[in-house]
């Protein structure tokens, strides 16, 4: 049935669905907010380094475990528009299982345990991504093995609680290229022989390389380029045929990585057909430019100053740097801004700031949240499911 109703939205709407990276408390609200006053489906996709269970240690968002995260959401989704989504479950997608060097099967029963929670909690998208092995290169066979367990497991497991599920599947980890159709084709095929042998419903999603990949504060990937990529067809060649791939198996095609995308770009989705596309860290950064900004032209330089320390200090932008950066200490606190937020020196600074911007009649967590939704809106309306 949701299945069903995302094609019919798709349908109606001629447009490409958008799921929404819970990057913080303000971000939560800000989809909760579009989606009910535009009754569009959008999904939240949380990553297990930012929402997991208490036996993983929750996550760097609101330090939400998975229980509390599906509450807030569910509590105040009105209507009934936000699909919960686990993006990247799988082995060794907690930082806590690469920490602790988990062996292959300690770490997928790790996220066996962390997707039973999923589906307690009322996780309705489940993502089976066992891309990353920290101990060897799996093949795909390899790798589809891996996926056909974690998939019978969840499915199970929903049947027992009585949950409606739906499956993304992704069998690689994104690098700014692009599948090849061969490997498409043969994924797509094993999988529906796995589900029909097994008689489960196959995967309403597939994670398909189009070109994309985020660093810095910037898309770095083929999609947006002006310029041929050497060994690579142009996006608008080779989109429409994995499109048609995805189609002649019934299965709906899903992008990662589509952050900073020019608006032009993102007009091209639904004119491809492109099903799908996940946006997360822009919205962090969005929230973390809007919070310097009111800080610093309230005189509250101070206060952007530790901010800015905080968040360099914690190292979370390391993971994002080009090799050849040019990017400043400033430039680097933007990009991991996000991941202290609910940290206890993020909230006493966001205290204070409260208290002397609301002597100037500005509500901080207002204006962080409406800016925010700006930045959500964006996608939202060039991917025609608002605003047109």
């Amino acid at each position: 049935m949701m299945h069903q109703r995302l094609n019919t939205f798709l349908d109606k709407k001629r447009c490409t669905l958008l799921g929404v990276g819970p990057m913080s408390l303000n971000c939560v609200d800000a989809a909760i907010e579009l989606a009910n006053d535009y009754e569009a489906p959008l999904l939240l996709i949380a990553s297990r380094r930012q929402i997991d269970s208490e036996e993983f240690g929750g996550g760097y968002v609101n330090n939400w475990t998975t229980q509390e995260f599906a509450k807030y959401v569910i509590d105040n989704d009105q209507k009934g528009k936000i699909l919960l989504a686990r993006d990247h479950g799988g082995p060794w997608q907690s930082i806590k299982e690469v920490g602790e060097n988990l062996s292959f099967r300690r770490a997928m029963d790790s996220a066996k345990l962390s997707y039973l929670r999923d589906l307690e909690a009322g996780f309705q998208v489940l993502h089976i991504d066992p891309s990353v092995d920290i101990h060897s290169s799996p093949n795909v066979d390899e790798i589809l093995d891996r996926v056909f367990d974690l998939y019978d497991y969840c499915w199970t497991h929903a049947q027992r609680l009585g949950r409606e599920v739906i499956f993304e599947v992704g069998t690689e980890e994104q690098s700014g290229s692009t599948n090849t159709q061969e490997e498409l084709d043969y994924t797509l095929n094993e999988l529906l022989k796995f589900c029909k042998k097994n008689n489960i419903p196959q995967p309403s999603f597939v994670v398909i390389q189009t070109g994309t990949r985020v660093m810095e504060t910037r898309n770095v990937g083929s999609f947006d380029t002006p310029l041929r990529v050497a060994n690579e067809l142009p996006a608008e060649i080779q989109v429409p045929k994995m499109i048609e791939i995805c189609n002649r198996y019934g299965i709906m095609m899903k992008e990662h990585n589509t952050d900073y995308l020019s608006d032009e770009a993102l007009q091209w989705h639904p004119r491809l057909g492109i099903h799908a596309a996940n946006v997360a860290p822009e919205f962090g950064v969005a929230e973390t430019l809007a919070l310097l900004d009111v800080l610093e032209k309230n005189n509250l330089q101070g206060l952007a100053d530790d901010f800015l320390k905080l968040s360099y200090d914690s190292r979370k932008w390391e993971k994002w740097m080009l090799d050849e950066t040019t990017a400043t200490d400033r430039d680097r606190s933007i990009i991991s801004g996000h991941y202290v937020f609910s940290k206890p020196g993020c909230d006493e600074l966001k205290a204070k700031a409260r208290k002397d911007l609301a002597k100037k009649q500005i509500d901080l967590d207002l204006f962080l949240k409406n800016e925010v939704k700006k930045s959500i809106f964006r996608y939202m309306k060039n991917f025609r499911m608002a605003g047109v």
